[in-house]
């Protein structure tokens, strides 16, 4: 995929940024879960005021990933307070990695999570730390693979289902 560019997103952006992001969560995440539990998680987390929120915050970060001027993922970090959970003030946080299905496999993913390793270290920040699904092995061997070790469990609501989060960190060194 030598065509591939991570590009940082921008609020021009919305539009192909919902598109994405409720595209691969759906594809991800629509056969172990209720049509109304997925509705209900699309139609808020993707809301385009929620999203323009999270664009216009200085603490958060967006970048796409694109195959010949067409999206195929997208990455999502936070930093200080805009983290989803209390951590460290001098973390990371990937909230979202996600690539289109039928990208899968052909490292589109690697590169996103370079773009993640790459601000983090522009940041100096300590560690990343990202929540995943524990039944997103996919997921789950993915982040193993690059070094990230569990060290708690959250709650994850998706609608009115609760589910199990592993929670990782990868230390890093400066």
């Amino acid at each position: 995929m030598e065509n591939l560019k991570i590009k940082k997103a921008t609020i021009d952006d919305l539009i192909k940024l919902q598109a994405i992001g409720r595209q691969t969560f759906s594809e991800t995440f629509a056969e172990v879960n209720s049509d109304e539990n997925m509705a209900k998680y699309l139609e808020e987390s993707f809301a385009a005021a929620k999203l323009t929120q999270e664009l216009n915050n200085h603490s958060s970060y967006f970048y796409l990933a694109e195959l010949d001027e067409i999206v195929i993922g997208y990455l999502k970090l936070n930093t200080g307070e805009a983290q989803t959970e209390k951590q460290d003030l001098n973390a990371l946080e990937i909230e979202r990695i996600y690539v289109a299905k039928e990208f899968h496999g052909k490292k589109a993913a690697q590169a996103l999570y370079a773009q993640a390793e790459q601000k983090a270290r522009e940041l100096k920040a300590s560690y990343m730390w990202l929540g995943v699904w524990e039944e997103n092995f996919r997921a789950v061997s993915f982040y193993t693979k690059n070094g990230f070790v569990q060290f708690d469990t959250h709650i994850f609501k998706l609608g009115n289902d609760e589910q199990t989060d592993l929670l990782m960190k990868k230390v890093l060194l400066h």
